[in-house]
């Protein structure tokens, strides 16, 4: 492993350009062979061309775009003039979009083609100068959308241009979450923030030029832009990125092409890929139910299953990174026993992101590890009785603040300057952590039982036909919400009786009661259901995948 001196990106930057010269950098899957060299010099094409435009070091400049190099690009350039960058997720709706270009100050903007249009006229106003990231040209105001195609680059052929003075704690980005709870904020990150963070997962896992990255989150996430995208640029990888949404039609060529050494994903993908295509040969059959249910033949299972899915992710991955919100423990349990090289993680936006994790040898079921080199984790107010309490991080990874939110920032912060993560917890006698959820979402039972709606929600979405679930109280009662796979209940009754559409109505009150039966014969008495309900259409969700729990309170 080397070391940087100075945890800045413009340093890193150079660092890598000088090193990895003739390396793949950022590429589309499988389409060209773009080297480090070939990213240096674009950076400071793109960097100059932001000078001409008028961007001063501190300027805040927005980046929204899906996934592309070019993203990359537009963030090191802006990283490279001392400026900080915006980067806004692609899926906000166009008034959250506004919001945030004017909270943040931004008068220059990066956008692509294919989000041009989630930009209302109030935003455009508010805009100094946008920016086609597609092809680096300025894009006059009142352009339609149409026209976009016949725009050229305005790049400089090439530009000589030194990076601005950039301190550590210089501000390097402003992230806005879009949480489960609401309240979008502006997360201030430094350089020494994003390069500590990238520096230290090399303790997680080692990386080099010769890994692959497949990255198939969003970039203007904390979780890919940190560790799918500084991380591996900091050591020479090279980043593969799609041109369309990672579907199955998408993503298995892209696999196949790239064969990648490295992913990062939410639990959701996971989770999806095993409840549509390894759990049911599981459960096929009575037979093959009974065989399943022996610890030693389910381990056997499970190892075969592995192996097939391993191939299916390009037969190369010796990384397979977990982490945004927590991992189903029927499916981590799978990937355990069935040696699949998975890693957890736990962090926070705030903590630019990563706080824990485990890898291979040091993964324990259900949990997702131990500090990272370098942070502190503890517990506060603890409750005697089970040992669990809010956790807390100190370190070089813990943000600045909130954007312009001074209150806002001190409620999060101890009077002795740790940061409060909002999410309880606890440790085992070998500093193992294991996350129980959000004090927010915590329900306080009729006798003062504390009860994690996450837990419920766990053995909820191991039945079958669930897709996902919801726990909530309502009038101190009990209720999960559920999204039901329609295809799959009605193939399964289907043969039965064709002839009566209240049948089907019958049959999912008898799956809902049959989800409401099991799950209180599983969990604790104080948290059994009192209804479950039919949730039509899917959860309105975070770019982690994680239920917007405050839409449905």
């Amino acid at each position: 492993m080397n070391n940087t001196t100075k945890y800045t990106i413009p340093a890193m930057l150079q660092e890598s350009v000088s090193k990895f010269a003739d390396k793949i950098s950022l590429v589309y899957a499988g389409e060209s062979k773009y080297t480090y060299q070939e990213l240096g010099e674009d950076v400071k094409r793109v960097a100059a061309l932001l000078k001409k435009h008028g961007v001063q070091p501190g300027d805040k400049v927005a980046i929204l775009s899906p996934n592309m190099p070019n993203w990359g690009i537009a963030f090191f350039s802006i990283s490279w003039i001392g400026a900080t960058a915006v980067p806004i997720l692609p899926d906000f709706h166009s008034n959250e979009i506004e919001s945030i270009i004017e909270h943040s100050e931004t008068k220059t903007l990066f956008v692509s083609e294919s989000l041009y249009s989630s930009l209302n006229e109030n935003t455009i106003n508010k805009l100094g100068k946008i920016i086609l990231v597609d092809c680096f040209a300025l894009i006059p105001k009142g352009t339609p959308k149409e026209k976009l195609k016949s725009f050229e680059t305005e790049l400089p052929e090439t530009a000589e241009l030194l990076p601005a003075e950039v301190n550590e704690e210089d501000l390097a980005s402003i992230i806005y979450t879009s949480g489960t709870t609401g309240n979008s904020k502006g997360v201030m990150l430094t350089h020494k923030n994003l390069m500590w963070t990238s520096e230290k997962s090399y303790t997680l896992q080692d990386i080099s030029e010769t890994d692959r990255f497949l990255s198939v989150l969003p970039l203007s996430h904390t979780f890919e832009n940190t560790l799918g995208f500084l991380f591996p640029v900091r050591f020479g990888a090279s980043v593969h990125y799609l041109r369309k949404p990672p579907v199955a039609s998408v993503l298995l060529p892209a696999l196949k092409k790239v064969q990648p050494t490295i992913m990062l994903v939410v639990p959701l993908i996971i989770e999806k890929v095993f409840k549509a295509k390894i759990n049911p040969k599981f459960q096929k059959s009575k037979a093959m139910r009974t065989l399943y249910s022996i610890p030693a033949i389910r381990k056997v299972l499970h190892r075969v299953a592995a192996r097939k899915l391993y191939q299916t992710f390009g037969g190369q991955l010796r990384f397979f990174g977990i982490g945004g919100a927590k991992l189903d423990g029927t499916v981590e349990r799978f990937l355990y026993e069935g040696k699949f090289p998975y890693a957890i993680g736990y962090g926070l936006t705030e903590t630019s992101p990563l706080l824990a994790g485990a890898v291979g040898k040091n993964r324990k079921l259900g949990s997702t590890g131990i500090a990272m080199d370098g942070v502190q984790l503890r517990l506060g107010d603890v409750d005697p009785a089970t040992g669990e309490g809010e956790i807390q991080a100190k370190g070089n990874n813990v943000m600045e603040g909130y954007y312009k939110a001074p209150e806002i920032t001190k409620e999060v912060f101890t009077e002795d300057g740790w940061f409060k993560t909002g999410d309880k917890g606890k440790f085992d006698k070998n500093n193992f952590l294991y996350i129980k959820g959000r004090i927010k979402t915590m329900i306080v039972g009729a006798s003062g039982e504390n009860i994690y709606p996450e837990e419920i929600e766990s053995v909820i979405n191991k039945m079958r036909f669930v897709l996902e679930s919801l726990v909530i109280e309502k009038k101190g009662k009990l209720v999960a919400m559920v999204h039901l796979n329609a295809d799959e209940v009605e193939q399964h009754f289907k043969n039965l009786r064709a002839d009566a559409q209240q049948y089907f109505s019958d049959k999912y009150d008898d799956v809902l009661e049959e989800i409401h039966n099991k799950v209180n014969a599983e969990v604790n008495k104080f948290s059994r259901l009192q209804r479950v309900v039919l949730q039509p259409s899917p959860f309105e969700k975070t770019p982690t995948q994680k239920i917007k729990r405050f839409l449905y309170a």
